[in-house]
C-alpha cells in the first residue's frame, strides 16, 4: 500500500461551505453545486473546498445527507479542475467527525468513496473517545489500509466543539505523536493566537516525517501573525519570530466568513503572506466590516452567511438546520443592509479583480 508521506498539505485559503437547505430540511442540491462553483471563482477563490464542517452543521445534519454534501462538492470541484489550469487545481476535503467512532469511520469510508483529497477529523469532538491517540493511529489507520486508496487526513482543533469541556484543546505532544502517522498531514487550529503560537512553535517537532501543515482557524488572525514591522528593529523581530517558529509559520487559512466573499479572501491570505502592508490594510477593512455586519446580529454566524450567499444571488434559501440559530425577519433585512454596504466597500477599495463576481443566475 503506497504511503501518503509524500503528499504535500495544499497551501491557500480553504473554505468550509455552509450546507444548503430547502426549508423542509431537504439539502437543495442545485444551489450547493452552485455555491461550490462560486466559491472556486474559476481559479481565484478557495484552494480547498472543506465540505460537511462545522459551517455545513455537521452536528444538526443527518449523516446520510453530510456524506452526499460530500459527494456533490467532489463533483463539482472535479468538474472545476477539468477547467482549470495544471496550477490551479482545487482540492475537496471532508469533514468525517461524528459523535460516535463508528460513526466517524463511517463517514471516513464514505468520504474517500465520494472521491475527497483529504479527511478533516476534530477527535475530541468525538463522544466517549478516552483515547485520541490509539483511535487515530488504529481505527482509523487500519481502515485506510484496507481502502482502496489512502487519502490524508488533517487534525481538527477547536475548543467550541469539544465534547468534554475539561478537554478543549489537543496536547501538542499528541499531535506530534500523530504526526509520525505517515497520512496525518496537518492540523487546524481555530483558537487564540497564544494557543495556535503553541503549535507553530512545536512544528518542528511535527516535521519528523515530512511536511505538516498549520491552519489558521480564527482566520482575521491571519493579519496579525504576518503583520510587517517597520526599520530595522521589525526586520530583526520578523527573523527572531521565524527562527523561533523553526518554519512553524501557517501555510493555510481556513475560513468560513469566505463563503460569500472568496475572492477577497484569497487575495487577503495571498498579500498576508507577501507582507505587503499597505493591501493588507484595505482588504482587513473589508473583512473586518463583515465580522462587524455578522456580529451586529448576535450568535447567528451560519445563518448570517446563508443570508449573505442569498443576497449575493448564489442560493435561493437561507435556512438552516433544527438547532442552528436563524435570523428573524427584521433581523435579516437588518443584516441585508449591512451586508450590501460591505460589498460597497469592497468595490470602492479593493481592486476589481479581488471583489467576488456573481454567480451565474440560478434556474
Amino acid at each position: 500500500m503506497r504511503s501518503v508521506e509524500d503528499t504535500r498539505p495544499r497551501r491557500g485559503l480553504s473554505v468550509p461551505v455552509v450546507t444548503v437547505l430547502e426549508r423542509s430540511g431537504e439539502l437543495s442540491e442545485d444551489d450547493q453545486r452552485r455555491l461550490v462553483r462560486f466559491v472556486i471563482q474559476d481559479g481565484n477563490g478557495a484552494d480547498v473546498i472543506f465540505a460537511a464542517g462545522t459551517t455545513g452543521e455537521w452536528d444538526r445534519l443527518p449523516a446520510p445527507l453530510q456524506r452526499r454534501v460530500v459527494r456533490i462538492c467532489a463533483e463539482e470541484v472535479a468538474k472545476a479542475n477539468a477547467a482549470l489550469g495544471a496550477h490551479e487545481q482545487v482540492e475537496v476535503w471532508a469533514g468525517i467527525t461524528a459523535h460516535a467512532p463508528l460513526a466517524t469511520l463511517e463517514n471516513l469510508e464514505a468520504a474517500i468513496a465520494a472521491g475527497a483529497d483529504a479527511a478533516v477529523l476534530a477527535p475530541l469532538s468525538i463522544r466517549g473517545l478516552a483515547d485520541p491517540v490509539g483511535f487515530v493511529a488504529r481505527e482509523v489507520a487500519d481502515l485506510l489500509d484496507a481502502a482502496p486508496r489512502r487519502i490524508p487526513v488533517y487534525l481538527y482543533d477547536n475548543a467550541d466543539i469539544a465534547a468534554d469541556p475539561k478537554r478543549t484543546h489537543i496536547p501538542t505532544r499528541q499531535v506530534k505523536a500523530l504526526s509520525r502517522l505517515d497520512f496525518v498531514r496537518g492540523i487546524k487550529v481555530s483558537a487564540s493566537r497564544k494557543v495556535l503560537g503553541n503549535y507553530t512553535r512545536a512544528a518542528a517537532g511535527f516535521r519528523e516525517r515530512g511536511d505538516f501543515g498549520i491552519y489558521v482557524g480564527n482566520a482575521l488572525l491571519i493579519f496579525d501573525i504576518f503583520r510587517p514591522r517597520p526599520g530595522l528593529l521589525g526586520v530583526l523581530s520578523e527573523h527572531w519570530q521565524r527562527r523561533r517558529m523553526r518554519g512553524g509559520l501557517p501555510i493555510g487559512v481556513v475560513a468560513g466568513p469566505a463563503n460569500p466573499l472568496p475572492r477577497e479572501w484569497a487575495r487577503a491570505w495571498q498579500v498576508c503572506r507577501a507582507g505587503d502592508g499597505e493591501r493588507m490594510a484595505r482588504v482587513r477593512r473589508v473583512l473586518e466590516a463583515y465580522r462587524d455586519a455578522a456580529q451586529a446580529s448576535g450568535k447567528h454566524s451560519i445563518a448570517c452567511l446563508k443570508r449573505a450567499l442569498l443576497r449575493a444571488g448564489v442560493i435561493r434559501s437561507d435556512a438552516v438546520a433544527e438547532g442552528t440559530p436563524a435570523l428573524a425577519p427584521e433581523e435579516a433585512g437588518a443584516f441585508d443592509a449591512r451586508f450590501d454596504a460591505v460589498r460597497g466597500l469592497a468595490r470602492e477599495v479593493l481592486p476589481p479583480s479581488w471583489v467576488s463576481r456573481a454567480p451565474e443566475a440560478p434556474a
